[in-house]
């Protein structure tokens, strides 16, 4: 099976939260990949997302190391709404 794999850099401009995951997380970079397949037998490419991840500090006291969580990609997509719901006048 072919798989691929999209990288992206996410910013938070404040602390959030993050359906999936029990603390709150801080301001900051966020590394986001995503694992998608081939369907095969079409006529066409078509790819599946099989996984989203995102790579989060370990929380205290191990917060010198990194852990990646798997999230849904709503869940995602709610937290950045909710970074940028209060920069409206």
């Amino acid at each position: 099976m072919t798989t691929r794999t999209h990288r992206e850099t996410i910013v938070f401009h404040r602390p959030f939260r993050l359906r999936g995951v029990d603390r709150e997380l801080p301001a900051g970079s966020y590394d986001v990949t995503t694992d998608e397949e081939l369907i095969e037998g079409l006529s066409f490419p078509v790819f599946r997302r099989v996984a989203t991840m995102i790579t989060l500090p370990c929380a205290p006291p191990y917060q010198s190391s990194i852990e990646m969580v798997t999230i849904e990609p709503d869940a995602l997509n709610e937290a950045r709404q909710a970074d940028g719901a209060d920069s409206r006048p």
